[in-house]
């Protein structure tokens, strides 16, 4: 006998055996159940999701030798010739072949008359979306009113080609792309029922490969097993479907993490020896990247039973929520770009350099996240504190990411600033009672976005014991929320080298004192005037003006940096 692809050997035969799509199931064996049957079905969705295998399970349980139900036999005379598509009562038409009225009129011509051999006449008209209109029109009326031993049903991947008309004449279900862990389980199901030795991480590869269709998971099943001689392991997998090693993700987001730019580069000259599809790469590192937020946000949702489980864990603990965030952010729109890039390496390197630049930080070049100067806390002659900023070695551990607990933050900024060679390369005292230095401290907190734009416009009242007050004007007041509370006082207790701070806020009608904001905006307004000056004062400017009655546009001018 020869062999039978596995998409056919597998197809389900009974409603009980399929995969998903409850939904529309319930709604299917509660009106078979009942004898509530409607004359017209249209079942819509992808390619794959089993549109024709249960409309071809209906006329079975329509014509079923044993009754009416949602339960056929399987086994009498027009089950079996069903299943083997010779039954005389069920019409099959691919409708993408037949699109001309003539066709479609041909076809209603014996619509009239009573079935030969099954209880009902079936006409399952695939693809329906591709007929014409004229045939669309040729077919209405019977939709409308058929014959009662005539049941119509219709499958499409494009609804929105139907007209108003047909959709309003049927009973509408839409079938739903499968998801990678349900077709991941039924390839286990296949393998195990096929008696064939496989790996688990190969099965997930050919899920997520399957894009939502199961037709296509055991087309891609099947080359697997002969592309194997007969057992599945993630090495070959990987390599039939051109995608890359896992530990190349993990080493590239490893590198980001650490802040390494030669790293991240050395990882992708790597990469690139195997000539991979680098779209594909960055969609298995967006799909990391999910798995990151879900070990940093919500835990209790990580699958512990994928292999590489300890590996994303450990590498969840080095990058902040912030950071994973913003990756998944750039590996999606830098997805959508390759296509526009020189090659797909170079776009490929880019979007990794862009992630590198633009993760959060204090806008210096790019690289370790490593304070250069690590502060601790001294109290002065006078009783008040002082913030003593020590030197820390390039091989010091990197500061812990923002989203960490205070605890955290507590317990590993003061290591460094208890130990002796620390206090011994003291290099700057900043006295925090002295508020004209506060913008100065701002621009040195690991902060961003709104966390930052409340510090910048706080001004510093004054400093009592491990308590800092800090000043917001009325218009500012909707920057305050407690998780931005909270990041501040720890950016604020790292700087401190770790010390118990607490911040204290109180809004007031106006401030005096030169907020961090205020100071860049004076700073901008002073850089702009001299970038100003500068031109009116060239000579080549001035040159040009007389040669050529030129003229210099005003707000034209922009300083250097």
């Amino acid at each position: 006998m020869s062999y039978q692809v596995l998409a056919r050997k597998w197809r389900p035969k009974v409603f009980a055996e399929l995969a998903g799509q409850e939904h529309v199931l319930r709604a299917l064996v509660n009106a078979l159940d009942n004898d509530r049957l409607h004359h017209a079905y249209l079942f819509t969705g992808t390619r794959g999701v089993g549109k024709t295998t249960i409309a071809r399970i209906l006329a079975k349980s329509l014509n079923c030798e044993t009754g009416v139900s949602s339960t056929p036999c399987g086994v009498c005379p027009t089950c079996t010739e069903i299943a083997e598509g010779r039954f005389v009562d069920l019409i099959e038409v691919d409708a993408a072949s037949r699109t001309k009225v003539e066709d479609t009129r041909e076809l209603l011509d014996n619509v009239q008359y009573a079935p030969t051999r099954g209880r009902y006449k079936v006409y399952l008209i695939d693809e329906v979306h591709m007929l014409s209109s004229h045939s669309f029109n040729a077919l209405l009326k019977t939709l409308e009113e058929p014959p009662p031993h005539v049941k119509f049903l219709l499958a499409t991947t494009d609804p929105q080609r139907l007209p108003v008309t047909i959709l309003s004449r049927c009973l509408q279900f839409n079938l739903k792309r499968l998801t990678i862990e349900l077709i991941r389980d039924h390839l286990q199901y296949i393998l195990k029922e096929e008696k064939l030795d496989y790996e688990a991480p190969s099965l997930m590869l050919l899920a997520r490969a399957a894009d939502g269709s199961m037709r296509d998971a055991l087309s891609l099943l099947d080359q697997a097993i002969a592309y194997g001689g007969g057992t599945l392991n993630e090495t070959d997998v990987r390599t039939m479907l051109g995608t890359v090693e896992q530990r190349y993700v993990l080493e590239l987001l490893q590198a980001l993490a650490n802040g390494d730019g030669d790293a991240l580069l050395e990882v992708v000259h790597r990469l690139a020896e195997q000539a991979p599809d680098f779209s594909g790469v960055l969609a298995d590192m967006i799909a990391l990247l999910y798995r990151l937020a879900l070990a940093r946000t919500v835990p209790g949702a990580v699958d512990e039973s994928l292999a590489d489980h300890d590996e994303v864990a450990a590498l969840a603990e080095t990058i902040s929520a912030e950071d994973v965030q913003l990756y998944y952010q750039i590996a999606l729109i830098g997805r959508r770009d390759l296509p526009l890039a020189p090659d797909p390496r170079s776009g490929f390197e880019m979007i990794l350099l862009r992630m590198l630049a633009f993760r959060p930080g204090d806008g210096s070049v790019p690289g370790p996240r490593v304070d250069t100067a690590v502060p601790s806390v001294a109290p002065s002659a006078a009783g008040s504190a002082k913030v003593t900023v020590s030197d820390r070695s390039a091989s010091s551990s990197a500061a812990p990411p923002l989203g960490s607990s205070a605890a955290d933050v507590s317990r590993q900024s003061t290591a460094v600033a208890d130990c002796p060679a620390a206090a011994e390369n003291s290099a700057t005292v900043v006295e925090l009672l002295d508020s004209s230095e506060w913008p100065q401290v701002v621009e040195k907190l690991r902060i961003s976005g709104m966390v930052k734009e409340l510090a910048a416009n706080c001004a510093m009242v004054r400093r009592n014991g491990d308590t800092l007050y800090l000043q917001l004007s009325e218009p500012h007041k909707h920057l305050l929320g407690e998780q931005r509370e909270k990041r501040l006082e720890q950016a604020l207790q790292h700087y401190c080298g770790g010390a118990p701070l607490k911040v204290r806020f109180a809004v007031e009608g106006a401030i005096t004192a030169e907020t961090p904001a205020r100071r860049n905006h004076r700073l901008a307004e002073e850089r702009q005037r001299e970038a100003e000056r500068s031109i009116e004062s060239s000579a080549q400017v001035q040159a040009l003006q007389e040669a050529f009655d030129a003229r210099i546009v005003p707000n034209s001018i922009r300083p250097a940096s």
